[in-house]
Order: C-alpha cells, then structure tokens, then sequence
C-alpha cells in the first residue's frame, strides 16, 4: 500500500467523522449524520470524477472508500460524547486529507490534458466540494467562503504540483512537496488563526 493512498484513506476517514460530527451538532438522526459523513469524505472526488467523464466514479471502483466513510461516521454517532478530545486532533487529519485529495485530484486532471487552471480546480474540488455539501446540508456557510485559509491552500498545491511536474520533477517527489505544502499551510492557519483579509465596513 502506497503512502499516498495511506494517507487518501486517513483523509477519507477524517472528513467522514467532520461531517458526523457536523450532523451530531446539527441534532440530525443516525441517517443523517451517515448521509452527512459520506457526503464530506467522497463528494468531492465523485463531483471531480463526473466533471472529468470518468465513470463510474472512484469510491464505486473500490467500495472500501464507502465502508470506511459509513464505518467512520457510524462510530462517531455512537462514540461522539467519548470523543470530545479528539475534536483538534481532527482538524489535523483534515489537513492531511487536504493536502492528499489536492494531488490526488490534480494529477488526476492532468491525465485528462486539462488546461493549467482547469488542473488546478479539479485539484480544489476534489479536496472542498464535499465539505461545502456537508456545510450547505448542515445549513452553515461553507468553510471556505468564510475567512479560514482553506481554499486558498489548496490552489497553491495545485498550482505548485503542476508547475514541478512541468519542470520535470520526479512524480513521487513532486507529489510529496505539494501534498505536505497544503498540509502545512493549513496547519500553520490553524495555529495562528490566518485568515484572509474581508471588506471592512
């Protein structure tokens, strides 16, 4: 098993409790918060793999991404009073998912002879879209509409994975440089509360 596929399946795992945690929070049922769970942790990539024309989508190729995501959310349902203090420690996770769904979705892009921006959405998507269903069904403004350094991490991966690879930077190195900038970029705005700047009234 590959790091990079270590790490898609903790990401993956990561965003499934974010988003039953989001429905536990929101007072939703076991169906919602299941439904809430696998929305964050596959959305993104199915919304990727339906825009790219590459059907069916990546978690009906291999179902472990749709037991893991359900497997995941079901816990938390039960656990969620027990796991209080792991509630940062996510946050953390995410950041892998993050920075590993970015390259993921990038580089699957690229194989698709999309132009450099569209590379770079479909690498954007692939990490966010599902956290912006989660938000949008939870009824909150998505993540990355509000002032944390999110989306804005992911665009520099992107761009970055793209630009190495075009320079001729071996793949595996050029994944890892991307994946672990998005990673750190978004654990440093955690930690130092960064934000980007908003109209002042």
């Amino acid at each position: 098993m590959s790091l990079l596929y270590t790490l898609d399946l903790v990401g993956t795992a990561a965003f499934a409790a974010s988003g039953a945690w989001a429905g536990i929070r929101r007072k939703m049922d076991l169906f919602g918060v299941m439904v809430l769970g696998l929305v964050t942790a596959i959305g993104g990539g199915t919304l990727r793999d339906l825009l790219l024309g590459d059907n069916p989508p990546f978690c009906f190729n291999n179902e472990l991404y749709l037991y893991l995501a359900l497997g995941v959310s079901l816990f938390t349902f039960v656990m969620y009073r027990h796991l209080g203090n792991l509630r940062q420690p996510l946050l953390y996770f995410d950041a892998i998912g993050l920075g590993t769904f970015v390259v993921i979705g990038t580089e699957k892009a690229m194989h698709f002879n999309l132009g450099f921006l569209g590379t770079v959405i479909m690498g954007v998507i692939t990490a966010t879209a599902g956290g912006i269903m989660r938000d949008v069904l939870a009824n909150q403004i998505p993540l990355i509409l509000r002032k944390e350094i999110y989306a804005s991490a992911c665009l520099a991966g992107g761009a970055l994975l793209v630009a190495l690879l075009h320079l001729g930077t071996t793949r595996s190195v050029a994944l890892l440089i991307a994946a672990v900038t998005v990673i750190s970029v978004r654990l440093l705005a955690i930690h130092y509360n960064w934000a980007l700047p908003r109209a002042q009234d």
